[in-house]
């Protein structure tokens, strides 16, 4: 297949690499720390952009939990059979130390550009005791002094962050890039699919683009789902295992918390501690691992929006995308799976789907709408979330607000029903003006609007988007 999306970062790589072939810094080289989940398709960037540049290269990918000599070693191997000019100085060589295999790499580079890439660099990194200032030598004293562009690739997030942190030896001699999954947008090119039926198939595979390059053009998402569910080894069923062994072992406690929020719909503090089997969590080990989660970027929490703090009343969800539906259908059924049994989850599936997109669409309208926001008719509005109290009665889908916490103004308040053939109710827009003025900093003219793939019928709406509309909001 193709390569499909990525445009504007493989854009930002040709910019770096320009810098390099332009030497437009006092260094030749230029280093850069491109991070993002397991499986959202770092390494086939990185791959493409090499193959599109036609310069020479180095990729090396490291192993966790690999012996040090061992990557050492097949660094030096990486280097010698690369397509640099001046490989060959690695043939046979052996080094010991990690700063001796990068100074191999630098003995390697021409004086003319070129690319090498470092793949899950902080793997690599852990093996050595002051790896990251051995790093930081070599690329002071001999790598940046060369016209290479020094792709350094990771999948933990926070170990990434960390990386280029200010009390790290590498901080500040690198770019930062974080490669997100694909837009649903991307995801409706590779799946051929119309508005409805694309924003389906990017909550199924959650934007990764190993998931939707199984997905046939034309697909139904049920179709897709009884498709991948049959086989153990589909992108669909492994990637959340992947991408969760990269960041929690599977009999943590981050796990524990994941399986109660994503698995079994629990939002608030209390309903995660009360969900597991056995006795409920500890309320500071509960703290400790939520913190984790939403450091790693797999957690989130959101807090309701208006003119007045919420955060007492924070609910939590999954904020990566291609977890979401996994530990809500997939993860589930994996041992029913293995036995030839993917029949029970799609059962599961054709009960329980409609309820759950419905609630797991709303971020993704939010953010559309965030990113079509502000335009003429909402010149105020530069942050769209929810609202509800501390008994979730009423709970309000949009508020589009001029600030996402504590707003001064309140502009439109809103409703989603995700439905392709039923247009909004009058009746639904009666209850929204009736519910939405609990909510701190909505008055008589505050907006009513609405999202709904099947349009709107009713009186009282300011503005309606439907499916189409919100992919307008990737480009």
């Amino acid at each position: 297949m193709s390569f499909i999306g990525r445009a504007r970062e493989l854009e930002d790589l040709d910019r770096l690499l320009h810098v390099v072939v332009e030497g437009r810094r006092a260094d030749q080289g230029v280093a850069l720390l491109l991070r993002g989940r397991r499986r959202v398709g770092k390494s086939r960037l990185v791959s493409e952009f090499i193959a599109r540049s036609g310069l020479p290269s180095v990729y090396f990918q490291a192993a966790r939990g690999a012996p040090p000599g061992q990557e050492l070693d097949l660094l030096a191997q990486a280097v010698a059979v690369s397509s640099l000019p001046l490989a060959a100085v690695a043939a046979g060589n052996t080094p010991s130390t990690l700063t001796a295999a990068l100074m191999l790499l630098g003995a390697a580079l021409p004086d003319t550009p070129s690319v090498v890439v470092i793949d899950e660099v902080p793997w690599l990194l852990e093996g050595f005791a002051g790896g990251a200032g051995e790093l930081q030598r070599a690329w002071d004293t001999v790598l940046s002094r060369k016209p290479v562009l020094l792709l350094l690739l990771g999948s933990d997030l926070s170990l990434m962050e960390q990386l280029a942190a200010a009390d790290q030896p590498f901080h500040a001699r690198a770019t930062e890039m974080v490669l997100h999954p694909l837009n649903p947008v991307d995801v409706q090119r590779m799946t051929e699919l119309e508005p409805f039926d694309a924003i389906d198939a990017y909550l199924l595979t959650g934007g990764l683009p190993l998931i939707a390059r199984e997905w046939r053009p034309g697909e139904s998402a049920a179709q897709f789902f009884a498709t991948s569910v049959d086989s153990s080894t589909s992108a669909l069923v492994v990637a959340g295992t992947r991408v969760l062994d990269g960041e929690v072992g599977e009999t943590s406690l981050a796990h524990q918390v994941l399986r109660a929020i994503g698995g079994r719909g629990e939002r608030t503090f209390t309903g995660i501690q009360q969900a597991s089997r056995g006795a409920p969590l500890n309320a500071a080990s509960l703290t400790t691992s939520l913190r984790q989660l939403q450091d790693k970027r797999i957690v989130t929490a959101d807090e309701p929006l208006s003119t007045r703090s919420g955060r007492r009343d924070r609910r939590y969800r999954i904020a990566d995308p291609a977890l979401r539906f996994w530990l809500a259908f997939v993860e589930p059924a994996l041992s029913e799976i293995d036995r030839g049994r993917g029949d029970l989850a799609v059962a599961r599936f054709d009960a329980g789907y409609p309820s759950w997109r419905g609630r797991a669409v709303e971020p993704v309208v939010r953010d559309a709408l965030e990113r079509l926001l502000p335009d003429e008719r909402w010149p105020a509005v530069s942050a769209v979330g929810g609202w509800w109290p501390r008994n979730n009665i009423p709970e309000i889908d949009l508020v589009g607000a001029d600030r996402p916490r504590s707003a001064d103004t309140v502009s439109l308040v809103g409703t989603v029903k995700w439905r392709q053939r039923s247009p909004v109710t009058a009746a639904e827009v009666a209850a929204l003006a009736r519910d939405a003025a609990a909510v701190p900093g909505v008055d008589v003219g505050t907006a009513l609007v609405a999202v709904c793939p099947a349009g709107s019928r009713a009186d009282g709406l300011a503005q309606v988007w439907d499916s189409a509309d919100l992919l307008r909001a990737w480009p």
